[in-house]
C-alpha cells in the first residue's frame, strides 16, 4: 500500500481510503459487528484513513473495527453545524462513539462557495480552538462545488478538501471535471491536503470500472481516494488494486460489478418536497404530484433517505 503525506497535516495517509458511507444505514445497513469486520479487514490489510460524517451513523462501526483489529487508523468526519454550540455537540458525538480523545481531520459538510464558509466561520474557529488544543490535527471541508475549492485557497486555515473527482464529473454542481482539477492543482500548489470522494459516480459508473479507477489514479493532486466498500470481498479487491495501481487496469479488465444499486421511492411516499430541497445535485422533483427521480443526476449518497420523514426513500 502506497502512503502520502495528506498536504502539510503530517499525517500520512493510504492512498486508498475507507468511505464509511456506504456501510451506514444511509445505504448499506450492516449492522455494527458486520460492519466492524468489513472495516477491520480494512485495517488490517493496510488501510489507515477512513472517512466517515456525522450524518452516516457510523461512528459504532468504526470503533468496532479498531477494537477487533487493535489498529488506530486516521479518521475524518465531517459536519453541517455552522455555530460553536452544534460544532461542540458534533465533535463531542464523535469522540464519544469512537471512544477516543482526539480526532484527526475534522471537515465542514458539503460547502458551496465562499457565502457558505463564512456562514459556517462559528464552527470552523471553534475546530480551530480544538486544533491548537490537539484535539483536531486538521481542519477542511467536503465539496460537490469548484466554488468552495477556489475559496479554501484564501483561507490559510483550511488544511483539506475532500472534493468530488471522477471520469464524468459526476456530482459536480457548477462545472465541469477539467475545471475541478484547475482547482484542486491550484490548492495542492498550495500544500493544502486533498482526498476525492466519489471515484465512480456513488456507483453510477460501475459499469466503466476500469476507466475511471485509472483516471482517479492518474490525478497527481490526490493524496488519497474514498472509496466505498459494503464488503470483505470488495475490501480485498480495492486492496489489491490499489497496491499496485500501475497494474490495476489489467486486473480489472474483466470485473464486472454486482453491487449496482439505486434510488426507490416507496408507494408511500408523501410527496412532501423535504427530499427535493435536501438534494444539492437537483436530481430529486415533485411533477403532476409524483416524486421524479433524475438518476442522470442522482450520485447515490442517500440523503435524501436520511431527510425523509415517511421513510419512503431507500438505496438498494
Amino acid at each position: 500500500m502506497e502512503y502520502r503525506e495528506l498536504g502539510n497535516t503530517g499525517l500520512m495517509v493510504s492512498r486508498l481510503c475507507f468511505g464509511g458511507l456506504v456501510i451506514g444505514p444511509l445505504q448499506k445497513n450492516l449492522t455494527v459487528e458486520e460492519g466492524g469486520e468489513v472495516i477491520a479487514e480494512a485495517f488490517r490489510l493496510g488501510v489507515n484513513f477512513i472517512d466517515t460524517a456525522d450524518l452516516y451513523g457510523t461512528y459504532p462501526h468504526i470503533k468496532r473495527a479498531m477494537d477487533i483489529s487493535g489498529i488506530r487508523p486516521i479518521i475524518a468526519s465531517k459536519s453541517y453545524a455552522y455555530d460553536k454550540e452544534g460544532a461542540k455537540k458534533t465533535v463531542d458525538r464523535a469522540l464519544t462513539e469512537l471512544g477516543l480523545d482526539s480526532i484527526d481531520c475534522f471537515l465542514m459538510h458539503e460547502q458551496e462557495s465562499e457565502h457558505t464558509i463564512r456562514g459556517h466561520r462559528e464552527a470552523l474557529d471553534y475546530y480551530l480552538e480544538l486544533k491548537q488544543q490537539g484535539v483536531i490535527k486538521a481542519v477542511g471541508i467536503s465539496t460537490h462545488h469548484i466554488a468552495a475549492v477556489r475559496a479554501a485557497l484564501n483561507i490559510p486555515e483550511i488544511d483539506i478538501i475532500h472534493p468530488i473527482t471522477n471520469i464524468n464529473g459526476l456530482g459536480i454542481c457548477d462545472g465541469t471535471m477539467d475545471e475541478m482539477i484547475g482547482a484542486i492543482c491550484d490548492i495542492y500548489n498550495q500544500g493544502k491536503g486533498i482526498y476525492g470522494m466519489k471515484p465512480f459516480g456513488g456507483g453510477n459508473l460501475l459499469h466503466s470500472f476500469k476507466e475511471c479507477l485509472e483516471y482517479v489514479a492518474s490525478i497527481p493532486y490526490l493524496h488519497s481516494i474514498a472509496v466505498g466498500m459494503q464488503s470483505i470481498e470488495e475490501v480485498r479487491m480495492n486492496v489489491e488494486l490499489f497496491n499496485n495501481l500501475d497494474e490495476a487496469g489489467d486486473k480489472v479488465k474483466d470485473y464486472h460489478p454486482e453491487n449496482a444499486k439505486a434510488l426507490h421511492v416507496d408507494f408511500w411516499c408523501e410527496k412532501c418536497g423535504t427530499c427535493v430541497e435536501r438534494c444539492k445535485q437537483g436530481a430529486l422533483s415533485l411533477e403532476t404530484g409524483e416524486l421524479i427521480v433524475d438518476y442522470d443526476k442522482c450520485v447515490l449518497c442517500g440523503y435524501c433517505s436520511g431527510c425523509c420523514p415517511a421513510f419512503a426513500l431507500k438505496m438498494y
